[in-house]
């Protein structure tokens, strides 16, 4: 018995797969039958394989139509009665390279894209999760990767795209075939409230050229095509393109297919067509899958316009709310704004009143001290004077005269200086200040600080004198 890793190396030398994961994920999809690996593969019939797998020979054309498959496609039903065309082959079956498929009646397909449910009546669901992405540029390009950024599968695209027109370019009509890797061109089907049509292009299948040329450029298919699909190409000699076509279980070739989304990453299939078709043949099978998705689509996107509407609707609520609460905020601020400003006002305004209150009872204490300490000058002055002595030939007699008129007499010893005399004035209390000069009119002298320490008769002022006093500026 052929052991795993022989039968790995059988399968990659007939094939021409590189890549061993890729290799032993199909044979374990066939429980490691060699020969249904390679049949499901090459597309051709088990039996013939079995000289190329002993003798491993060269690969034979991975798009050879089956000698006898057994299998009835769903295209071939549609020109019959209509039962038979409402439900797909029994071989669909559940796979787990490179998706999950999930077999059923087809019947009208309930829900909405973006509306967070398809339920299918018999429709097949495919997991994209497990779907690889890889690039391809031309026809017969070959590869193994098993998961390729999207990008890769965008540039894979845009190279079938760019063959397809350097194939077909001369044909007056063809279908506008997106530069977008599966994923992006579901998405964008979805988008556009669209079914995807998928076409698998095998470049060495010898019905190709006529398909493409007669079917898929004809003016009524391809205009359809274009105004009520989004159309994907892929190349089944490139790594995306051969991994749909062996999700999608393809048997032959031409190969045609009619996805739409559904949830968690899955996508329904609604038709495929297999086999070289006619273009009034494909017009009838998609005419059939548009009709009964109609309803789908429809729905689908009257819910995704009431819900940009219940979007923009909360969005302007929003909108309001955030305004009036702001404007709630501004006025929220200028109360408290103007509430602040009248709490330091009145800071203010107390602070001032306590200022002039401390500053009128330092006033009013300044001006107790002063009185204060004018009244212990005077009283100091007038201890200092002593006794006024009695009249006799050394003692003089001094009449003093106040600015306001008031007079004060004295007698003083005619030793005494005329420091005695300030001291006296000073004792009085007549004065508020202590700026002033004592002088005599006739004649005018002045008895300033520099005559305070002469005796009175020497000043002039024995036996007798009357002096003025004389507030100084």
């Amino acid at each position: 018995m052929v052991d795993v890793a022989d039968k790995v190396s059988y399968f990659q030398a007939i094939t021409g797969v590189e890549d061993p994961d890729l290799s032993t994920e199909i044979l374990q999809d066939h429980g490691w039958d060699l020969e249904l690996a390679i049949s499901s593969f090459t597309g051709g019939n088990p039996s013939d394989n079995s000289t190329a797998i002993a003798s491993s020979s060269s690969v034979p054309p991975p798009d050879a139509e089956p000698s006898s498959s057994g299998s009835r496609q769903v295209v071939e039903h549609s020109s019959t009665a209509g039962t038979a065309a409402s439900r797909p082959s029994l071989t669909w079956r559940i796979i787990t390279l490179p998706v999950s498929v999930v077999s059923g009646s087809l019947g009208l397909v309930s829900g909405a894209i973006g509306l967070g449910m398809w339920v299918a009546g018999g429709v097949l669901s495919y997991s994209l999760g497990m779907i690889g992405l890889s690039s391809s540029s031309r026809w017969g390009d070959e590869s193994s990767a098993r998961l390729v950024h999207v990008s890769a599968a965008a540039s894979e695209a845009m190279g079938f795209v760019a063959a397809f027109e350097s194939e077909y370019g001369f044909m007056p009509t063809r279908l506008n075939f997106v530069s977008d890797g599966f994923k992006d061109a579901l998405q964008r089907s979805r988008n556009a409230y669209k079914l995807l049509f998928v076409y698998l292009h095998s470049p060495e299948h010898p019905d190709t050229p006529v398909f493409c040329e007669r079917t898929l450029c004809n003016d009524a298919l391809a205009a359809f095509v274009n105004e009520n699909f989004v159309a994907w190409g892929g190349n089944i000699r490139a790594s995306e393109g051969f991994k749909m076509s062996n999700s999608l279980k393809a048997s032959r070739f031409p190969f045609c297919a009619v996805v739409m989304a559904a949830t968690n990453q899955r996508i329904a299939l609604l038709q495929q067509v297999e086999g070289p078709k006619t273009p009034e043949e494909m017009l009838v099978a998609l005419l059939r899958v548009l009709e009964e998705s109609a309803p789908v689509l429809v729905a689908a996107r009257l819910d995704a316009e009431e819900r940009r509407t219940n979007m923009q609707l909360r969005e302007e609520q929003d909108a309001a709310y955030r305004a009036a609460l702001e404007a709630d905020q501004a006025r929220e601020r200028q109360r408290k704004e103007e509430q602040e400003q009248l709490e330091r006002e009145a800071a203010e305004a107390e602070r001032k009143r306590k200022e002039e209150e401390e500053a009128r009872l330092r006033a009013e204490q300044e001006v107790a001290e002063r009185a204060a300490a004018l009244a212990k000058l005077r009283e100091e002055k007038a201890l200092s004077l002593g006794a006024e002595p009695e009249k006799g030939p050394d003692v003089t007699r001094v009449l003093v005269r106040f600015p306001a008129g008031e007079r004060k007499e004295r007698r003083f010893h005619s030793d005494d200086t005329i420091q005695r005399l300030y001291d006296y004035v000073n004792s009085l209390g007549c004065l508020e200040t202590g700026n002033y000069s004592l002088i005599s009119n006739f004649p005018r002298v002045i008895y300033g600080s520099d005559k305070l320490p002469l005796s009175l008769k020497e000043a002039g002022l024995h036996p007798q004198a009357s002096l003025f006093v004389e507030l100084n500026s």
